[in-house]
C-alpha cells in the first residue's frame, strides 16, 4: 500500500481523498464568491481529490447568508451553516470541523489573505512526508500597523515565556491535517477555545509554511484592537497559570514589605520620636495597595469566570440553518 493510502482514514485503495476546507465568515459577502473561485482554480490541477467547502456563516448583517445559498445551488461541492447569531470564530471554526467528513481538513479564511494557492504543496507534503499538519505563518508583518506589528509580537514573547506549550510568531488558522489529528482537536471539548494553542498542545508533526500575506480581497477586517486584546488575554489564561502565581508572589512580597517597613518606623518612632510624615505618604501607598488588590481581585475573578462559563456547559455554537 502506498504511503498516502495508509495516511487517509477511511479510504480505499484507488478511492480518491477527501479535502474539507473549513471557512468561517461573518459579512463576508464580497469576498466568499472570489474565494471559492480562487480555491476551486487552485485545487483543479490536484489529481485523485473530492472536495467540500464548508462555509460557516457566523452571524453577518449583510448578504453573506444569501450569497452561500446561491453558491450551494451551483455547485454541490460547497456547504454551508448558518449559525443563530455571532458566536465568534472559534466556535465557526469548530462547527465547521465537527460538520467535515474528509481525511484531509483544512481552515482558513475568506478574505484571501491565506493563499489557496499554497493548499496544494501542503496537500502533497501531507501524502508524501511524515506529517501530520501542514501550517502557515507570515513571513513578514508588512501589511499591519506598526502598532499592532509591535504589539502581536510581544503577545508571542509574552506567552511563550508564561506558557508550556510554544507558539509560532505570525502563525495563521490556515492549517491543514490529517483526520486523526483533528478527532484528537475534537476530544477537547473547553468552552474558551484558543485554537492556535490547541492546535500545539495536541502536539503530532507539523511542517510550517511562510507566505507573503496578501491584502484582503474586499471589505475589512472584523478584529478591533480591543478584540485583539481580549482573545490575547483569553489565549494566556488558557494556556498558562502563571498569573495566579503572581498573584501569590505579590502577595507575599506585600507581606514581606510591611513587615519591614512595620519594624524600620517603629525602631525610628523608639529612637527619633518623629516617624510620621502626615498623611500625603499614606494615602499614595493605601491606593498603590488598593490598586494591587484589585488587580490581584481580576485576576482571579477572570479565572473563576471561565470555570463558571465551563460549568455551565452550553453548547459552543447553535445552528440555524444547514445547507449541506
Amino acid at each position: 500500500m502506498e504511503q498516502k493510502d495508509s495516511i487517509s482514514k477511511g479510504r480505499q485503495d484507488g478511492e480518491p481523498d477527501l479535502l474539507s476546507v473549513v471557512v468561517p465568515c461573518r459579512d463576508e459577502a464580497e469576498s466568499v464568491r472570489l474565494f471559492y473561485r480562487a480555491l476551486i482554480d487552485a485545487l483543479e490541477p490536484v489529481e485523485n481529490l473530492n472536495v467540500e467547502i464548508i462555509f460557516v456563516e457566523d452571524g453577518s448583517k449583510d448578504s453573506t447568508l444569501d450569497e452561500l445559498r446561491r453558491l450551494r445551488s451551483e455547485d454541490g461541492r460547497v456547504k454551508y451553516l448558518s449559525l443563530s447569531r455571532n458566536f465568534g470564530k472559534e466556535a465557526a471554526m469548530l462547527a465547521g470541523f465537527e460538520n467535515s467528513r474528509g481525511n484531509f481538513i483544512c481552515s482558513m479564511d475568506a478574505d484571501l489573505q491565506d493563499p489557496p494557492q499554497l493548499l496544494p504543496q501542503m496537500l502533497e507534503i501531507l501524502r508524501r512526508e511524515d506529517f501530520d499538519s501542514v501550517a502557515a505563518k507570515k513571513s513578514s508583518r508588512k501589511d499591519e500597523s506598526a502598532l499592532r506589528s509591535f504589539m502581536a509580537s510581544a503577545f508571542y514573547k509574552i506567552i511563550n515565556a508564561l506558557s508550556s506549550v510554544k507558539f509560532r510568531d505570525g502563525a495563521r488558522d490556515f492549517r491543514l491535517m490529517k483526520r486523526r489529528m483533528l478527532d484528537e482537536l475534537l476530544r477537547l471539548r473547553e468552552s474558551n477555545r484558543f485554537s492556535k494553542g490547541l492546535f500545539e498542545w495536541v502536539g503530532f508533526k507539523t511542517r510550517w509554511l511562510e507566505f507573503e500575506p496578501a491584502p484582503r480581497a474586499a471589505g475589512t477586517t472584523k478584529w478591533s484592537s480591543a478584540g485583539l486584546v481580549k482573545y490575547s488575554i483569553e489565549a494566556i489564561t488558557s494556556f498558562s497559570t502563571f498569573p495566579l502565581e503572581l498573584v501569590s508572589i505579590l502577595g507575599l512580597a506585600m507581606c514581606a514589605l510591611s513587615t519591614f517597613a512595620i519594624a524600620f518606623l517603629s525602631v525610628r518612632q523608639l529612637i527619633y520620636h518623629n516617624s510620621a510624615f502626615g498623611w500625603t505618604s499614606m494615602i499614595c501607598i493605601i491606593f498603590f495597595l488598593s490598586g494591587v488588590q484589585l488587580l490581584c481581585i481580576g485576576i482571579v475573578g477572570h479565572y473563576l469566570s471561565k470555570i463558571y462559563i465551563e460549568s455551565k456547559g452550553r453548547p459552543p455554537y447553535v445552528i440555524a440553518e444547514r445547507g449541506m
